[in-house]
């Protein structure tokens, strides 16, 4: 089973929001995905960052589903939000998914992505033993 790390000696997560670390068992199969926008399977991009990253977290569960694991299994998060201004659909979206669950997380403001209506990218790591 993947384990948290926290160490009680550093700063705790910002918020409570997710953990400092996580170890992987030995034997376990992990997933990297690349970076997902928030891109509908019929190729439109919903204008706000909310639905974005609603569509967003969409992919990330269908590929999670198809390597056989779910959110439990994300050990690591990172996000590319373009502007301040963005983070908070993010963060909403993150919450939504996430529950209880809380992964390495890492949140990055950019000043553009790719185009110019992508507002989010997200990509994760998980394993599942």
């Amino acid at each position: 089973m993947n384990q948290p790390v926290n160490p009680p000696d550093i700063v705790p997560p910002f918020n409570n929001a997710y953990s400092h670390g996580f170890v992987i068992p030995p034997g376990a199969r992990v997933l990297h995905t690349a970076g997902q926008i928030g891109v509908r399977p019929d190729g439109s991009v919903p204008a706000s960052s909310e639905e974005q990253a609603e569509q967003i977290w969409q992919n990330l569960l269908a590929i999670l589903r198809a390597a056989e694991m779910d959110v439990g299994d994300i050990v690591k998060l990172t996000a590319f939000v373009v502007g301040t201004e963005n983070y908070a659909g993010y963060a909403a979206a993150r919450v939504r998914h996430l529950g209880a669950h809380k992964p390495a997380s890492t949140a990055i403001c950019v000043p553009a992505l790719l185009k110019p209506e992508w507002l989010l990218e997200v990509e994760l790591v998980a394993a599942k033993s």
